[in-house]
């Protein structure tokens, strides 16, 4: 009964007609972004972050069209996968693998309806997994220490990125490159200043809204200027679309494997949509066998993967709002803009803020719908996007990132250490350095030392208070473990070769 009267007030809150309008908006933007290639779903909502404080957003409204972006570019990441053989975002890779065979064979627009519905069935599993899972997460929370958050926040930087990097090296020295810039400004303890030398802008630290910015939506600009001059152009012609009733009967057992699969992924801090996809790709074709025709257009290759990559993106949410550590990239940045509005992800948010959580629940749930309901019969018109030149593109993307930050801070100071962190985050995609292990470190550093701080005093300095419960050696094992396994793990989650021909291509 607690959960249906906090569904009711949830809802209150969400068909409020500003919400519900921003909502919608969340989502046929969502949609454009993530259908355009090499976007993705975190690069999108950093470029609307600013937008979101440039409009005066207050807490729910913000996260509100923000997670609906985010649920959008998840929906929209299929498009140009199927039609151009490119994935929107990485999650979106093993759609390619089905997708692009089915549309080469003229089931274009056959794809495009089975991974929406896909996409609808895993982001509403994960929502009524959030629903159910996440109040109870919280109250387990409450038996979190100083030396279990000290432990949390070290599984977040050895998961984050583990799977999705090339080189655990590399994400180490992101990692290292976060946490030395959390260090910036007054120390939390005594007051004194560190690595400010002298400069009044810095005694309050990096912002991380900037530091977001920069690296996400700065760094894609400079990338677009680099390879995307030039614009683009379909492969694949879209003929009439229609709704493939047999198929969607033949995939559903496959959206409901995926669906779980994804979900498990989702929770897991650092696994994420990507591997939730390649999980849900690799047991369908495990239980389809010999019947299967995978990697030359099957149906199933298509909706497995579009519902797994779905359902993490959801599930991802869980840990973000019961714990305060982001499951994903994405999420990584919506803890970003709740802590800019002074409002701390944990076990208490749910007590303290039920409008907000329940209101962004009931949000999700509407905004699912609509995303159905829009995805199929406007699936041509999002398809036009992706003939958007990026000589139209760019300055609107520059646009809202500059008016977005000044209107934060009306400094022009900030408006340089964007730039600069473009730059940075230039030079580290450069060198295949991931950039989320650096926003990770940038938003959490602080936080990681005052528990271990505190994890100190309490035990007078004895170091091994830090492995004193059950739960605490549970997640310095999950933390070994989730920087490990990748290096193992990796060979197995690289792109399987083309299946097509050279005479189909």
């Amino acid at each position: 009964m607690e959960t249906l009267s906090n569904l009711a007030l949830g809802f209150s809150v969400a068909l409020n007609p500003f919400t519900l309008m921003l909502a919608v908006i969340g989502a046929f933007m969502g949609t454009i972004i993530g259908a355009l290639p090499g976007l993705g779903p975190s690069n999108g909502v950093a470029i609307l972050i600013p937008l979101a404080f440039t409009m005066g957003l207050d807490a729910t409204s913000a996260l509100v069209l923000l997670t609906s972006v985010y649920y959008g570019a998840m929906y929209g990441g299929r498009i140009s996968s199927i039609l151009l053989n490119i994935p929107g975002d990485e999650p979106a890779m093993m759609t390619t693998l089905d997708g692009y065979p089915m549309a080469r064979q003229g089931k274009a627009g056959d794809a495009l309806v089975i991974s929406g519905v896909a996409s609808f069935v895993g982001a509403m599993f994960a929502t009524a997994g959030l629903i159910i899972l996440a109040p109870m997460l919280a109250r387990v929370a409450y038996l979190f220490g100083p030396a279990e958050y000290f432990a949390l926040y070290l599984l977040a930087f050895t998961t984050l990125g583990g799977v999705g990097s090339k080189n655990q090296a590399k994400a180490v020295i992101a990692a290292c490159i976060g946490l030395g810039m959390a260090m910036i400004g007054l120390d939390n303890s005594t007051g004194m200043p560190r690595f400010t030398y002298g400069h009044m802008h810095l005694m309050d630290g990096v912002d991380f809204l900037v530091a977001i910015v920069g690296l996400f939506a700065i760094t894609e600009v400079f990338f677009f200027i680099e390879s995307h001059g030039k614009g683009s152009a379909i492969g694949v012609q879209l003929a009439k679309v229609t709704v493939p009733i047999k198929d969607l009967v033949k995939t559903s057992g496959s959206m409901m494997r995926g669906s779980v699969i994804g979900f498990i992924a989702g929770i897991l801090p650092g696994a994420g949509a990507s591997l939730g996809s390649f999980l849900a790709y690799m047991a369908e074709k495990s239980v389809a066998g010999s019947s299967g025709k995978f990697g030359q257009g099957d149906p199933r290759g298509v909706a497995a993967p579009e519902a797994g990559n779905n359902a993490a993106a959801g599930g991802a949410l869980i840990p973000m709002l019961t714990l305060g550590v982001p499951g994903s990239g994405t999420t990584a940045v919506l803890l970003a803009l709740l802590m800019t509005l002074n409002i701390q992800p944990g076990p208490t948010l749910f007590a303290e803020h039920p409008d907000v959580v329940w209101g962004l629940i009931a949000s999700l749930i509407i905004a699912n719908f609509v995303l159905l309901f829009m995805n199929i019969p406007m699936v041509k018109i999002f398809v036009k996007v992706l003939m958007v030149p990026a000589w139209v593109l760019l300055p609107g993307v520059t646009m809202i990132s500059f008016v977005g930050i000044y209107s934060l801070s009306g400094s022009y100071f900030d408006l340089v250490m964007m730039v600069g962190f473009g730059v940075l985050g230039y030079f580290l995609r450069k060198l295949d350095i991931p950039t989320v292990p650096v926003i990770l470190g940038i938003l959490l550093g602080n936080q990681m030392e005052d528990n271990l701080r505190r994890a100190m005093v309490v035990a007078n300095g004895e170091w091994t208070y830090l492995f004193s419960s059950g739960i605490s050696i549970g997640l310095w094992t999950a933390a070994i473990l989730g920087f490990v396994a990748p290096m193992f793990l990796r060979r197995f989650l690289k792109r399987p070769p083309q299946p097509l021909d050279a005479e189909a291509d």
